[in-house]
């Protein structure tokens, strides 16, 4: 489906933005991988006029970001649990600064696209590359995150028994505009 020409604003009315973590180290099944979801974020999708995305440009507000889902888990996420983290991450973490992606290339690849650019956490800014899915009208994929790359101590429980893996995932899953 082509795309409109020009800039196309997307944000959390278009589709979803969530971060994923993952758990590891001896004490792994006390804790939860996390669903947290994205509400607070808007990006710019740069169309050519043959219809070909030529530049990505993200906006996340860190203050956005909402434990959905606590999985594998040995008991439940409280409601309680979840302030807890929302406030780590906030507090610890990104200390309420922007998460912002500028894509520097997008080339096609393997029947969708690959996207090169500058991403900022917590103040750092590092080069980041991920494969994007173009069906249809959907913009789908995972963007790995290596939190230590940008400076961020990955969480540690219990002793240092559980951990978050140091690499979480970015996945964004939007609808384009249509040109028609």
């Amino acid at each position: 489906m082509p795309l409109p020409p020009g800039m196309n604003a997307l944000g959390p009315d278009r589709g979803t933005l969530e971060v994923r973590t993952y758990r590891e180290g001896v004490g792994q099944a006390v804790g939860h991988d996390l669903i947290i979801d994205v509400t607070g974020w808007q990006a710019n999708a740069e169309v050519s006029g043959e219809g070909a995305l030529t530049a990505l440009g993200l906006e996340v507000d860190p203050r956005s970001l909402r434990v959905r889902e606590g999985l594998r888990g040995v008991k439940p996420l409280t409601d309680k649990d979840r302030a807890k983290i929302r406030q780590e991450i906030d507090g610890k973490v990104l200390h309420g600064q922007p998460i912002e992606f500028r894509s520097t290339a997008v080339k096609s690849s393997h029947g969708g696209l690959r996207v090169d650019g500058q991403l900022t956490i917590a103040g750092t800014s590092r080069p980041a590359s991920f494969e994007l899915e173009l069906a249809d009208d959907r913009l789908s994929g995972v963007l790995p995150v290596t939190q230590t790359e940008f400076g961020i101590k990955p969480y540690r429980g219990f002793m240092g028994a559980l951990k978050v893996r140091d690499t979480v995932e970015l996945a964004v899953d939007v609808r384009l505009p249509s040109s028609g």
